[in-house]
C-alpha cells in the first residue's frame, strides 16, 4: 500500500510539473518568437492577413484596384503595380485610401526593381506610413517633411563623403514633419537605421518585411534578397512610437538615371498584442518619435560625384578644346607660311 501511495503521489508531482511546463511556455511563446534569431521564422507572420490594406494578385490591368490610388506616372499590369517605368523623369506612387487601426502589424512586399542599363540606373522606391497620402513630391515620389514612417530602397550613391554607405542601401527615417530629407546626401542625417541589401538587378525574387510592434515601440526590417523562405535582419530598433490611423503608400522617382520599380504583392497582417483589448483609436494621438536617431551634425561637402552626363560633358569639352588648339596651331603655321612666302617674293 505504501509503495503505491508513493507512486502515485510521484505521478502527481511529474503531472503537475508538466503542466507548469506547458503553461509557461504557452505564456510566453511570443517572447521566444519575437526576441530569437534572425532565422527562426518563416516567411509566413503569426497573424492574420487584412485584405484592405493588401495588394495582391490577380490585378486587373487599369488605373485603379480596390483600396488603393494610383497617382503620377504609376501603371496597373495583371502580373505588377509599376511606380515608374525605367525612363527618365518619372514619379508615380500608389496609396492605401484607409487609416490603419491596428496597433500591431507586419507588411511584406515582394518586389523587383531592374532596367536596361548595368552601370548607371537609379533611383529606387520608398514605403510609407505616415499622416498625409496621395501627394507627390521630391522624396523618391513622395512629399517632404512628411509625418510618419518612411523606409527607403535606395539604388543609387548620390554622396561618397565620411558617411558613405555601400548600395543598394534600404534606411528608415521617423519624421514628425519638422525633418528635411537631404536626397544629395542620402538621408544620412536623419536615418534611423539602414542596411546595404543587393536587391537591384538580381534574378532571384526579393523580398521585404516591415514589422512594427506599437505595443513594444519596436520596428523591424528584414529581407530575403536570396527567395531562400528565410529573412535575414537589416535592423532591429526600440523606442519607435507611431500613432494608429496613418495611411500605407509606395512610390518612385527617376531623374537622369531610371528603372522599373515594381510591386508584386502587398501583404499586410495584423500581429498578435498585448494590448490588444484596447481601443486602437486611443493611439491617434501619439507623435512619431524615435530613440538613438542619427544626430543631427553638420552639412559638409563631399567630393564631387561625376555622373554619366558630366563625364559626357567633359569628354565633348575636353575634345572641342582641343580642335580649338589644333586650329589656332594651324592658323598661325599659315600665317607664318605667307610671310615667308611675302619675303622671298620682294
Amino acid at each position: 500500500m505504501a509503495a503505491g501511495v508513493t507512486c502515485s503521489f510521484s505521478s502527481a508531482v511529474f503531472f503537475l510539473l508538466l503542466l507548469n511546463c506547458i503553461l509557461f511556455v504557452s505564456t510566453n511563446v511570443d517572447e521566444v518568437i519575437d526576441d530569437g534569431d534572425e532565422n527562426d521564422r518563416a516567411l509566413g507572420p503569426s497573424g492574420y492577413m487584412k485584405r484592405e490594406y493588401s495588394a495582391i494578385k490577380p490585378f486587373v490591368g487599369g488605373t485603379s484596384m480596390q483600396f488603393w490610388e494610383m497617382k503620377g506616372d504609376s501603371l496597373l499590369t495583371d502580373d505588377y503595380i509599376r511606380l515608374t517605368p525605367d525612363q527618365q523623369s518619372k514619379s508615380g506612387a500608389v496609396w492605401n485610401t484607409l487609416p490603419v487601426m491596428v496597433r500591431d502589424w507586419e507588411v511584406h512586399v515582394h518586389f523587383k526593381v531592374q532596367g536596361q542599363n548595368t552601370r548607371f540606373f537609379g533611383d529606387g522606391f520608398a514605403f510609407w506610413y505616415t499622416k498625409d497620402r496621395s501627394e507627390l513630391g521630391p522624396v523618391f515620389g513622395a512629399k517632404d517633411y512628411h509625418d510618419g514612417l518612411s523606409i527607403f530602397f535606395d539604388t543609387y550613391a548620390n554622396q561618397n563623403g565620411e558617411h558613405s554607405h555601400e548600395h543598394p542601401y534600404i534606411s528608415a527615417q521617423i519624421n514628425n514633419g519638422t525633418t528635411h530629407y537631404d536626397h544629395d546626401k542620402d538621408g544620412t542625417h536623419s536615418a534611423l537605421a539602414g542596411c546595404t541589401a543587393h536587391f537591384r538587378g538580381v534574378d532571384a525574387e526579393t523580398h521585404v518585411a516591415i514589422r512594427y510592434l506599437g505595443s513594444r515601440k519596436r520596428l523591424t526590417v528584414q529581407h530575403d534578397m536570396d527567395d531562400e523562405n528565410k529573412w535575414a535582419e537589416c535592423f532591429d530598433r526600440y523606442g519607435v512610437e507611431l500613432p494608429t490611423g496613418y495611411f500605407l503608400g509606395f512610390s518612385s522617382q527617376t531623374g537622369d538615371l531610371s528603372d522599373n520599380h515594381d510591386l508584386i504583392s502587398v501583404k499586410f497582417y495584423e500581429l498578435a498584442s498585448n494590448d490588444a483589448e484596447d481601443d486602437p483609436a486611443q493611439y491617434l494621438n501619439i507623435q512619431p518619435k524615435a530613440d538613438g536617431a542619427e544626430p543631427e551634425r553638420d552639412h559638409s561637402e563631399d567630393d564631387k560625384v561625376y555622373t554619366r552626363k558630366d563625364r559626357a560633358l567633359n569628354w565633348f569639352l575636353g575634345i572641342v578644346l582641343v580642335l580649338i588648339a589644333i586650329a589656332l596651331l594651324g592658323f598661325f603655321y599659315y600665317q607664318k607660311m605667307q610671310r615667308d612666302n611675302m619675303k622671298r617674293f620682294y
